[in-house]
């Protein structure tokens, strides 16, 4: 049996607060999605009163675990407790994304596009500053997809959907 084909990733950028990025990090661990972050770091060090966005890059299946349905990766944009922006990737289910307030400004989805383009990936991030990193599991995963057929990194310029929010 042929697998029918992924709809289009959404083309619209989500923002969020700290308490529901928790959450959703906090729902991929419990789903052992691929790309995330360990909830512990992102309650320690993302700002507690920022606003952070998703943008939707690429679906992502795992071939090895049929019983996890699809999942949207997203390149994450999260602002830290100084102020700082750090780029890093989350899997979601379509339907944990789906009812996330959007971006409805241009101007808002420009300005996200141009932070995650400028921004340091957490890996970096954390480099730069002598911390230890998440988890093992996540410095493997900034820097490998699980995605069954190759594709670009959503964190290189030209992301599907880039500079249209």
């Amino acid at each position: 049996m042929t697998a029918l084909p992924d709809p289009p990733v959404p083309r619209e950028v989500k923002r969020l607060d700290t308490a529901a990025l928790l959450a959703l990090e906090e729902r991929a661990l419990e789903l052992v999605l691929n790309q995330r972050l360990d909830p512990g770091w992102v309650e320690a060090h993302a700002a507690s009163g920022g606003t952070h966005y998703l943008w939707p890059a690429v679906w992502n299946h795992l071939a090895h675990r049929p019983e996890v349905p699809r999942q949207l990766r997203c390149e994450l944009l999260l602002v830290l407790r100084g102020g700082e922006h750090v780029m890093s990737l989350l899997d979601m289910l379509p339907e944990d994304f789906a009812p996330l307030p959007r971006v409805t400004s241009r101007d808002e989805g420009m300005r996200v596009s141009r932070l995650l383009d400028e921004s340091p990936t957490v890996w970096q991030w954390q480099t730069r500053s002598s911390e230890q990193p998440p988890s093992q599991s996540q410095s493997q995963s900034q820097s490998q997809s699980q995605s069954p057929s190759p594709s670009p990194s959503p964190s290189q310029n030209g992301a599907p959907g880039r500079g249209s929010a």
